[in-house]
């Protein structure tokens, strides 16, 4: 796919329908090497990589109706929410030099995830795309053109970095990296040089805690401005994310359990050393962490665990041990999750 830089992305499209409905929906993303820090307008400190995911998603039905002035309403899960009109509209206000013709419409929008919401699944990532894909289907409307999934990574990043890594699967990366040739810090830009078993990997997303996390990630991103050791992270990830490509094409199960052991580590890493600090982990989240070590150690089994900004903890491993990994779950690791919840997930392909 063509390179775009920001002036490939305006549009100069006149509002010429009156009403226009789009649903989609967008899966989360797991980072394997993380992106922590930023910059404006919303530009990653390091590039990252992820797997999409399949199941853990948010599905999103919009309205967009003519109008004079324009009106947001916001419904999750069928209860109206006007908690999130104010980040809907500064994302509106943020991507308006590249959608100009959005002033004209009042937007309807529906939404409902397959997970907790802000509990560190990732759900700003999954709404945003979501919500990117369907303003893109406008535009795809307006135009007589297909929609431009590369925009609508574009416009989501806009809303959430992460978000980003969303619209494509199963393996994004976002943010220039020299050993990417296509790399972009405006968009996510899909990774194809997969070994086979990478390509049909398993998530578990094991549900520690599934209420709205103490620090959101926007304050977490901020406190890397000051951070001592920012410079070093910066340089870790993208020395991490150099030897990921190489294993991912490779197929290296042992050499990828230890960097995305070490990149999550590392992330809360950041967060314990940051001035104000914060933990998001809680007590269950290390008991799961010691229990996988030990059964790795014991059975071979290649399952490591990742963490994002949150409590939780994702356990990844290849389809072919998924039985054993599960009877696992169910035995050592579902007592450490609340009221013994996890998600079962695997990659996908991105937003439908």
């Amino acid at each position: 796919m063509q390179r775009k830089s920001l002036e490939d992305f305006r549009s100069k499209l006149t509002p010429s329908l009156d009403y226009w409905e789009a649903y989609h929906s967008a899966p989360s993303n797991i980072a394997l090497v993380k992106y922590w820090g930023k910059f404006e307008p919303q530009l990653p400190a390091n590039a990252s990589i992820s797997f999409t995911l399949s199941k853990a998603l948010t599905s999103t039905k919009v309205v967009f109706t003519r109008s004079e002035k324009q009106l947001i309403s916001v419904a999750l899960a069928g209860v109206p929410t006007p908690s999130f009109i104010p980040k809907i509209e500064l994302f509106l206000k943020q991507i308006a030099p590249y959608c100009g013709y959005l002033s004209a419409y009042s937007l309807s929008i529906e939404t409902t995830n397959s997970f907790p919401h802000s509990s560190g699944i990732a759900s700003s990532a999954s709404g945003m795309a979501a919500l990117a894909m369907a303003i893109c289907d406008l535009e795809a409307e307006l135009s007589s053109n297909p929609l431009d999934r590369q925009k609508a990574s574009f416009l989501a990043r806009l809303g959430s970095g992460s978000a980003a890594r969303s619209i494509e699967g199963p393996i994004v990366s976002w943010g220039k990296h020299r050993e990417l040739k296509d790399s972009s810090d405006l968009y996510g830009t899909l990774f194809n040089k997969v070994a086979p078993v990478f390509s049909t990997y398993c998530d578990t997303i094991l549900l520690v805690h599934k209420g709205v996390k103490s620090v959101s990630s926007s304050v977490g991103h901020g406190l890397m401005n000051n951070h001592p050791f920012a410079e070093q992270r910066f340089a870790q990830a993208n020395h991490n994310l150099g030897r990921l490509l190489r294993v991912l094409e490779s197929g290296d199960l042992e050499a990828f359990i230890e960097i995305v052991e070490l990149e999550a580590l590392s992330l809360h890493a950041m967060m314990l050393s940051s001035t104000p600090n914060f933990i998001l982990m809680q007590p269950g989240t290390l008991s799961i962490i010691q229990k996988v070590r030990e059964y790795r150690m014991q059975t071979k089994t290649p399952v490591c665990f990742t963490l994002d900004a949150g409590a939780n903890v994702h356990l990844l491993y290849p389809e072919s041990v998924a039985d054993s990994v599960s009877q696992f779950i169910e035995a050592e690791l579902k007592t450490f999750c609340e009221e013994g919840q996890y998600l079962t997930d695997q990659c996908g392909q991105g937003a439908v």
